[in-house]
Formats: C-alpha cells, structure tokens, sequence
C-alpha cells in the first residue's frame, strides 16, 4: 500500500463527499456528519488529523493534500501580454488619425501622380530631387507612433508588475492561526491544506470552508454569501458549519478544514461567474452575428416586397429594440438565457426584460481629493488643445488656398493633396502636444514609487488613492493601545485583600483562597492563544503572544510565582463550559467552569469601573469576604482606580461567581438546574471582587516627537480610546496631545454622545461643530462614537478649506469609522482581518510614528505631480503658440510633426519618469495641508508657469524671424513641401529641447525656492534621464536629417543653443524675485470641484462598459485627452484588483464583492448557469448555498423572486470578479 509520512496516501473520504458535505447546514449538518461519518472525530480520522495537535506539518503530507483536495488559492486573472497592450495603447483615436494621415502622406509621396510636377503645380527648379526624400517625413511620423506605443505598452506592462510585486506582499501578510504538531502557528492562508485545524477567533475573516470542533459562543456574519445581516449562531451540535469569506463576528474555536480554493463555496462561486463571463463573451458575439445576419436578410426581403410584394413578413428576433439595447441584454442576462434553454426552470418574464439605461443609477463613491482636481484640469486641458489645433489646422488650409489659387491662380493637382495631408498632420500634432497625456502615467509612477518606498515605512498601501489623500490630512484621530503606546503590557499595581501593592507580589504572601482563585481565573478566563515564552535570547523581556491585556495577566501569574499552563493543562478549552468572549459592548470576559463536586463557577474580568459595578462581595484584608456596597465601591474607584488611572495605568478587575446547589458562603449562588446561560446579565453579576490590577502600557519613545511633528504640519491629532478618562488624559499628556493651561476637552463617550444629539435622538451636525474643533481626547468611546466623531468632523463647513480625516482602528467594529474616513489605517499586528478589510493602509509595526511618514510620501506625491504639470504646462504653452503663430505667420510650423512627438516623448514619459520619482524631504511636514479646495497650480506655480513660457516664445520667435540673420544662415521660412531640412529650423527645435531640458530643473521646486539643484544628485533617476535626454538630442541633431527634420549643427550653434537653454535657470531667479502676494488670488487653477461633485462610478474599466462617465468616454470615441483621463482613474482604481489580494482567500475585499454578488442576485445567477456550465466539469450539486436563502431550496432547485437590480447590475459585478479576480 502507497503511503505518505508514514499513514495511507488513500484518504477516508472524496473531495467529492467533503463538497457535498458542505452543501448542508444547521442540524440537517450535524446528522449528515454523524450518519455519513461517524461524527467529526471519526471525521478527523479520515483525514489523518488530530482534533487537538493537528497535522504533523511534514512537506510530504502538505503536499499530498493540495495535490488530492486542491491548494487555497483560486488562480488569477493572467496578466495582459505584452502584445494586448500594446494593442490597447494602439487604440488611441488621436494616434490613429496621425498613423492614417502619416500613411496617406507617405503613399502620396511614393506614388505621385505625374501631373504632380507639372508647371501649372508651380513646383520649383530642383524641388523634384527634393521630393524624392518626401517619404522620410511619412515613415519618421509612423516610427514615433511605434516608439509612443511601445514605451506606453512598456510602462502598463512594468507598472502591472509592480501592481503584482504589491499583491504577493499583502498575501505574505494576511496569515492565520493554526495547530500543527500540537503547536499554533501564524501561516499564509495560502498554505492552509484540507484537515488543518484552525484557530478562529472575534474578527477573522475565514480563509477556507470547514466544521466546528470546538467553540465558545461563536456568531459569524455571512452577509457575505446569503444577503442576510443578522449574524448566525454556530455550534458543534447546532449549525457547525463555517464558509470562506464570512466573519467570525463573536466568541473563537477550533475548526476542521473541509474545503480550500475553489473546492470552498466562495470558490466555487467565484468560478462559475469566471464560467458565466466567457458563457457570456461567447453568447453576444454569436448574438452579433446572428443580429448582422438578421439585419442583411431583412433588407433583402424589404427590398423584395418593394419591388414584388411576394416576401413574407419576418417575425422580429426580439421585441423591436436597439441592437445596443439587445446586447446590453445579452451581457447583463446570460447567466438566466442560458439557463433558459438548458433547464427546464421557470424564470419570471421580468428577468428577462431589456432594462432602461440610467447612467444615475450605477452606484458611486467618493473620488480623492487630487483625482478630482485632475480630473476637471484634464478636461479644461483637453477642450483647449482640441480648439487650438482645429484652429492652427484651419489657418493652415485657409492661407494656402489663398495664396496657391486665388493669389498664383495654380491649377489644383494631387500633388496639392500632400500640402492639406501635412497641415492636417501638424493640426493632429500639436493636439498630441497640448494635451495632458503624460498626466496618467505621472501620477501611476509617483503613486507605485511611493507605495513601493512605503512598505519600508512600515505602510502597506491597499487603496492607492489613499497615498496623495493623506498627504492631505488635517485631522488623525488615533487609538491609543499599541498605536501611541508600545502595546507591551505588564501588571505594575494591584490591590488585593486590601492592600494596595505598588510592585508585584508572591505568592506565598497572599491568601491562600484569593491566591489560588486569581491563578485560575486569569488562566482559564482568557484566549488560550494568549501566551507568555520565552525570549530568544537571554537577557531579552518574554514574548507576548496573542492579546496584549490577557499576556499581562499572565505575566502577573507567573510574576507572583505560579504556572498558568498548568491550569490549562488541567482543563483544557474544550473542557470549558461556556465562554463570553470581549467585545465593545460588554467591556468584558466571562468563562463558565464546571466544579468538581457539580455547580459551576463563572470567571469574569474587564474594565475595572464596569466589572466593579456588578460586584456585591470583595475579598477583605486577610482574605475575608465582605460585603461591597455602592459606597465601599466609589471609596476604591476614588482611592485606588483613580489614582492608577493618574498615573497612566489601565485597570483591570477580577471577579467570580459560584452557583452550587447547597451554598456554604453568602457569595455563593443557590442553583438546583442549570442557569439560563443566554440570559447574560443575569449570569455576570453579584460578583466578588478578587482583586483590581493596574497595567502600564508605556508611550512609544518616539511618539511625542512624531506628535509634534503632526502638529507643525498643520495635522491635529486626537486621542480615541476605550480606557476610562483618567488613563487617556494622563498618556494624552505624555504624548504630547494636549499640554497644561490649553483650552481643549477630554471627553467620554456617553458624554459626547449625549451633547450632539437632539431632543429626537437624531445626531446633529451643528451639534458636533461645536465640540470637535476643541475635543482632543475622547475616553471610554464605542465604535459609534468613534464613527459619530469622523463623520462630524469630515462633514464639518467650519473650515472652508474643509477638514481630510485619517483615523486608526484595530478592532472589527472600527470597519464604519475606517471606512467613513478618508484614510483608514488598521494595524497590522493588533488589527483584526475586518478593520484590514475596512482599512487603506495597514501599518505592519502598529507605530504612530509611521503614519507620519505615509504623511509625508502623501505630500510628496502631491507635490510630483505639481512639479509634473509645472513642467508639462509649460512646454504645451510654448508648443502649441509656436504652432500657432508659425502657421499665421509662415504657413508652416517651425517644429516639425516627429520634432513635436519627440518632446511630447520627453514631457510625457521621461518627465514623468524624473519628476514623479523625487524624495521625501522633512520640509514637507513645515507647511500647512493644502486641504480639498485648494488649486492644484497656486499662484506660486503660474507665475513661474507663464514666466518661463514667455522667455521661451520671446526666444523662439526672434530666432523664428531673426535667427538666419543672426547666424548668417539660409532663411527656413516658406521653404518648398519637400525641401532639405534647414539650419534655421533646427536651431529652433535645438534651442526649444534645450530650454525644456533647463526647465526640468526648475519644475523641482514649486514653493519658490531659490536653490533648485538641492538634492539633485541624491535623485540618480532625475539627473540619468537628463543625460539620456540630452545625448539623444544630439544624435537626433547631427544625424536626424530627413527623418527629424534636422540639419547638423555646427560647435558654436551648439553653444549659443546651450546659452538659451541655460538662460532658463537665470530667467528662473528672476521670476522667483516676483512677490507671490502681490499676484491675485484668482490667478490659479485646477481648483477641486465642490464636495457634492466630488463622486466617480466604483468601477471605470477602459473598456467604458461600467458606470456613466466611462459610457461619456465611449460615446466620445476615446480621444486622447478623454482616454487620459480614463486611464488616470482606472490607474488610481486598480487598486481595487490589489487591495489585499487577486486571490480571494488571500483577499479582506472579497467580503464586499461576495455582498454585491449576492445582493445583485449573482449566487443565484451562477447556480442556474450551472447546467451551462456543466460541460466545462462543473456540476450544479456543488453550488447550493450554505444556508436557506430565496435563491436556494435544498434540493438545489433555484427560485426566482423579483429583485430591483437589472441585468446591469450583473454586468458590472461580472465586471468586478473579473477585476478581482
């Protein structure tokens, strides 16, 4: 017999039988385990595991098990090759057009008539041999569309690279618990093989389907798959089975994996919509033809009644629609069409109705702060070059015909053909130049640089819009447990038996009752996963392992001379009888136990004031039990909480309770039966206080300096904290937040929230203005305070400028408030799966002081793209005058069409290239945030903008009109179509490089400093692409000839094209001496639009097929300046694909796609595709939903109801997988 690590290769049961295991739930899945299995135990024999030590963990058993059940990934989407995007860069209408009238121009200089050199044409002596060399231009315009196409192809292909390097990285992050070898272990969940046995606990997003065999008080939201909000109770003996993709929302336990990958039933969906999307693409184009097909034949047959009145009428293929209205239906309906005609399940008519486009309807979200700035410069941009180059087209055209047939009478020629081909090349050209093509690769390469250089920040970058938006900021409202404070825990205080212990003491010198009752209750009242080691080194403090508070507690047992795990190993967690785990509303634990002689003890710790409240007895000096009156409890909130809250501690209470059937003692509880369990606030109260603890969780050193840093840059930090007020107010102190003799509020939850709400209850906006601008530090809040704060603030018209909030949030119920907020950072050691889900940036050391630096790459990024449209702006202007003036003043442009496309190359890639990649600089953090409606070229910009455009017109055009007199040099004006290029000229395109070249040094600096060359030579990629740039000019120059237009200059040509290039930096001084204040204030531009426009569709594909603005684009045919911005938003939106994962068992955002699938009707879309799909190896037994919903019955027979959604709802979330996926 085959074996693998020494057990049978052959498992007790199929991958088949485990999926078909799955398909139940509730009790119907208990007795299916114990009928079919024997129970999970005889389960887990099967599978070669142990419910308590789990997989031994060797590589040949892992292995075998991905080979025999599959591996918890679901392959992504492969990549666009190279050549698709190439394609797609190809696409481009503008450059088109130039390829088609570069081909015309070119086969009308190959192949031109013979009249063409006739004399009625007017062509000059030798112009004929000139012509000859009249295909150059043609070619050399085609060659710089390829080299424009294949550097953009290059940068998509490089920059999903990147994407894809950001993608493994946050997959090495996301990790979970499980036992293997007996000991617990944190792995990718990618590793995670079917028999593992995991460890789920409050806040995890479950990475594989499976069974549980061991919990406490587990509730899940699966929301996720079945639409439904309210959270499930799960159970061993009631409904023990748990689905991928769901969240564990209360209690923790052991699971039993049962299914991975696309075996586990978010995969399974996921796959059957993959299926449905290709059964989609092929239906339409069939439907296509068949509709091209109907059309052809239908003219026929229309024409053979007109004439014969002898075809029958065709019946319509469908009611009379629009063939787009058809097509929509078909992509947007497939799912049920196909369904139609391989099952026999009824559909509703309404399914199947072609819906009504309503571009309002598709849902949308907030953009950032720059993209919508960029956006409205992009357009404004767009619609000016677009005027400019129909206009300088038109002049061209009108002049020429003038002059040729009205002024020399000339008889029109084909030959006449390639003069309007060059004036529509150079109207196309300028139009490449004016406009901001270079706007969407500038702002991807400074966002994927900057989330590159992030990562060792300590900030791993999910949502890159994120990145410019924090550079923003003006508000961070900040936790304080691990985030402000080294999240390093140990007990320094306690009080017991009476006395206040300032240092720890043994365990020999306590009671011996009160001693050994603290041991067991910190032992078995907390997460077994919750554990103290020991160092790695000597000499080093132990490891804390799992929560902070409970390690502390631990640590205080061992501390005072005793050993926790021997409890534990006395009663192991499953021997546990009932568990109430922590969450924000009960601000507190209990673990019910069994005694030994019967009856039950129930162990209880948590916030000191909360606990101390429920408590009726104390343990006295000595150990005697008294009895705790409400006035004993304020004597030791006053003398003791109190005074360890003062000095920065957080404290903790210990409390018991004994229910017997025959009590001895007054605190014991009388019980014949067993308590009612649910009823909790029964349960946890007449308590007896064991003995209130205080733990010091010491400020990060570094903080306070970070604190102060925040505060210089104009960033207000608050404090958002669960402990009571006194401890916030004591480390908001040490950290700097609030300082004494400073008018600012320290807040508690239920006093905030009682101050913004009105007499209906209802939350005021008014209300919360009044408070947030003075609130520094909001104690002993719940999650919806937390949220209350960031919308008010957020909302807030105080400030004109208006306030961009980033808060920080560990805990699942912080997903509103990080969600709400314009940066959400979770931690990612303290964090749970759900606020990474919530969450923009996770910060992988939980450090306050990183969110400094993700301050500072924001501002950064902001400010490359500032120097980028300085840069940019300035040549468009120079370009597009030059063009201009030339073709009204010498029926010509003296920059030539592949002249042009090589500066275009320059502004576009290589700029953005140089200037999106400039580090972060500690002046960054000395200036106020700009905030959401400031411009985004200030004044300081424009005027350096417009200064240094008219130093290079003022030179351009006395080179233009002067220049051959100055160099004593052929005159390049007027010159025949086919001349040789000229001198003159070349000077022209020389100098014009050059000054653009100097000018990339000024665009560095944007706030008008004077020393632009400082950390020039720290930027190896600025000053490379300079040396790079200009090497090429001077090939381009001395051997460009024909191709470029160009005539090789002579040493001291160089020169003088090297002074007016220098000039630039001269001219840059100068402009600096203008005092900015003096310039009006409306001299800026590119100001955001107002809040309420401040929206953009969730999903803006290229291909304009999902939301209103990118079906503008389609209809709009995707010219340049139009598809920029598209590429710009779905740039910035590609995030989506890699906010934690291409693999949705890797991936937090799953949970939000499953909920639209699920509300847009996709579960049950894709569980009647199945018959469709079944030929592909799909069977529709594996698709049933976990639990009863209306699209399921447990026959798996499917039930339609009437959803509002239309079939483009599915059509967009089909689009989604596709880009999730």
């Amino acid at each position: 017999m085959t074996t693998v690590d020494g057990r049978p290769a052959q498992y007790g049961v199929s991958l088949r039988g485990l999926r078909e295991l799955m398909e139940h739930h509730g009790r119907e899945a208990v007795e299916r385990i114990k009928e079919d299995y024997g129970g999970v135990q005889e389960l887990c024999k099967r599978l070669y595991t142990s419910p308590t030590d789990g997989l031994s963990g060797s590589a040949a058993d892992l292995e075998h098990r991905k080979q025999t059940f599959g591996a918890n990934v679901i392959p992504p989407k492969a990549p666009k090759t190279f050549l698709r995007l190439v394609w797609e860069a190809l696409q481009d209408i503008t450059l088109i057009i130039l390829e088609a009238a570069a081909i015309i121009s070119l086969i009308l200089s190959i192949f031109k008539p013979s009249e063409s050199i006739d004399e009625n044409v007017g062509v000059q002596q030798g112009e004929e041999g000139e012509s000859e060399a009249g295909w150059i231009e043609g070619a050399a315009i085609l060659v710089s569309v390829l080299i424009v196409v294949l550097v953009t192809a290059f940068n998509d292909y490089t920059k999903e690279r990147q994407f894809r390097g950001l993608q493994s990285r946050i997959e090495q992050e996301h990790k979970f618990s499980v036992i293997r070898g007996g000991e617990v272990n944190q792995i990718p969940v990618s590793e995670i093989v079917v028999g593992d046995i995991c460890q789920v606990k409050y806040g995890d997003l479950l990475p594989a389907d499976g069974i549980l065999i061991q919990s406490n008080d587990v509730k899940v939201d699966e929301s996720s798959l079945t639409g439904e909000s309210d959270h499930v109770k799960k159970g061993e003996n009631i409904n023990p089975m748990l689905f991928s993709g769901t969240h564990v929302m209360e209690g923790s336990g052991k699971m039993l994996v049962t299914a991975v990958g696309i075996n586990s039933q978010a995969g399974i969906i996921f796959t059957l919509l993959g299926a449905a999307r290709t059964e989609d693409e092929a239906q339409k184009k069939k439907r296509k033809k068949e509709a091209k097909k109907m059309r052809k034949k239908k003219k026929g047959e229309s024409a053979c009644h007109n004439n014969a009145n002898s075809c029958k009428e065709l019946s319509p293929l469908t009611d009379p629609v629009s063939v787009s209205d058809e097509e929509t239906a078909v992509s947007g309906n497939s799912h049920l069409m196909n369904a139609t005609t391989a099952n026999t399940h009824k559909i509703e008519p309404d399914a199947l109705e072609v819906p009504k486009k309503h571009d309002d309807d598709s849902p949308r979200k907030e953009k950032s702060v720059l993209q919508a700035k960029l956006t409205k410069l992009a357009i404004q941009i767009g619609y000016a070059g677009s005027a400019i180059a129909i206009f300088t087209t038109v002049i061209l055209m009108v002049r020429f015909v003038i002059k040729k047939f009205l002024m020399e009478n000339a008889v029109w020629s084909a030959f006449h053909t390639l003069y309007f081909v060059k004036f529509f090349i150079i109207g196309v050209t300028v139009l490449v130049v004016a406009v901001p093509e270079g706007l969407p690769l500038a702002v991807t390469l400074s966002l994927a640089y900057s989330v590159k250089k992030m990562m060792k920040d300590n900030n791993l970058v999910r949502h890159l819009d994120a990145c410019e938006t924090m550079g923003n900021a003006t508000a961070i409202c900040s936790d304080k447990t691990g985030t402000l404070t080294t999240n390093r825990m140990t007990v320094v205080q306690s009080y017991i038996c009476g006395v206040h212990h300032k240092t720890t003491p043994k365990y020999e010198n306590l009671p011996h009752l009160v001693a050994e009752l603290i041991t067991t209750g910190v032992s078995l009242n907390s997460a077994y996963t919750s554990r103290v080691m020991a160092p790695d080194n000597p000499g080093d403090l132990p490891k804390q392992v799992g929560n902070k508070t409970e390690c502390s507690l631990l640590g205080f047992i061992l501390d005072i001379g005793k050993d926790y795990q021997t409890v534990r190993d006395d009663i192991p967690e499953e021997k546990l009888y009932k568990v109430y785990t922590f969450n924000s509303v009960r601000k507190s634990m209990s673990t019910v136990i069994p005694l030994p002689g019967g009856g039950f003890r129930v162990f209880t710790k948590g916030a000191s004031e909360m606990v101390l409240k429920k408590c009726s007895y104390i343990f006295g000096a000595e150990g005697k039990l008294l009895r705790f009156p409400v006035e004993e409890q304020e004597k030791l909130v006053k003398n003791v909480i109190e005074q360890m809250a003062s000095d920065g501690l957080r404290t903790i209470c210990l409390a018991y309770k004994d229910y017997i059937a025959n009590p001895v003692h007054p605190n014991q509880i009388q019980c014949d039966n067993e308590p009612d369990w649910d009823d909790e606030d029964k349960i946890v109260s007449q308590l007896t206080c064991m003995c209130v603890v205080g733990i010091e969780d010491p400020v990060r050193p570094e903080v306070p300096e970070a604190i102060r840093k925040c505060q210089k840059a104009g960033i207000t930090v608050r404090m958002v904290t669960g402990d009571n007020v006194n401890t916030a107010r004591s480390i908001a102190m040490k950290c700097g937040i609030i300082k004494p003799g400073e008018d600012f509020l320290v807040m508690e939850g239920k006093e905030f929230n009682k101050k913004i709400r009105d007499n209906d209850g209802e939350v005021e906006q008014q209300l919360i203005d009044k408070i947030w601008p003075r609130l520094r530090v909001l104690a002993r809040s719940s999650p919806t305070d937390k949220y209350n704060l960031v919308k008010g603030i957020i909302d807030s018209k105080l400030n004109t400028n208006r306030e961009v909030v980033a808060v920080t949030g560990d805990g699942t119920n912080d997903g509103p408030a990080l969600k709400k907020a314009d940066v959400g950072f979770a931690m990612g050691i303290a964090g749970t799966d759900v606020a990474k889900e919530a969450s923009d940036i996770i910060l992988t050391d939980d450090n306050f002081s990183s969110i400094i630096k993700a301050v500072m790459w924001g501002r950064n990024v902001y400010d490359s793209i500032a120097k980028f449209l300085q840069f940019q702006l300035t040549v468009n202007i120079v370009a597009v005058i030059v063009a201009f003036v030339g073709a009204c003043a010498v029926e010509d442009s003296p920059l030539k069409a592949v002249q042009m496309l090589w500066v275009n190359l320059i502004m576009d890639t290589l700029a953005s290239l140089a200037l999106a990649t400039e580090l972060p600089t500690a002046e960054l953090l000395l200036r106020k945030p700009y905030g959401r409606m400031k411009p985004l070229i200030s004044r300081t910009m424009m005027k350096n903008i417009l200064g240094h455009a008219v130093y290079q017109l003022t030179v351009i055009f006395l080179l233009l009109f002067l220049g051959h007199w100055l160099f004593d040099i052929d005159s390049g004006m007027y010159a025949s179509l086919h001349a040789p290029p000229s001198q003159h000229f070349t000077i022209i395109f020389n100098t014009f490089v050059m000054m653009t070249l100097f000018n990339e040094m000024n665009a560095r600096k944007i706030h008008g400093e004077r020393n632009i060359f400082e950390g020039l030579f720290t930027n190896p990629i600025f000053y490379s692409i300079l040396l790079i740039t200009a090497g090429a000019q001077i090939i381009i120059v001395q051997l460009g000839g024909y191709a470029f237009s160009t005539a090789a200059l002579t040493l001291d040509q160089w020169f003088w094209c090297i002074f007016f290039g220098c000039g630039v930096l001269v001219w840059g001084q100068l402009i600096t001496c203008i005092p900015t204040k003096r310039i009006p204030k409306t001299f800026t531009w590119g100001s955001g639009p107002p809040p309420e426009e401040l929206v953009a569709p969730t999903s803006l594909a290229e291909d304009g097929s999902s939301g209103s603005i990118s079906q503008d684009v389609k209809r709009t045919g995707q010219i340049l300046w139009i598809r920029g911005l598209t590429r710009l938003q779905t740039q910035i939106r590609v995030v989506n694909a890699f906010r934690s994962g291409v693999d949705p068992r890797n991936n937090p955002a799953q949970t939000a796609f499953l909920k639209r699938a699920s509300a847009a009707g996709l579960v049950s879309a894709a569980a009647v595709a199945t018959s469709s799909s079944t030929s592909k190896g799909l069977s529709s037994e594996y698709v049933s939903s976990p639990t009863d919903t209306s699209g399921y019955r447990k026959d798996n027979t499917v039930i339609h109801e009437e959803s509002t959604d239309d079939s483009k709802a599915i059509e967009t979330s089909n689009q989604g997988v596709e880009t999730a996926v």
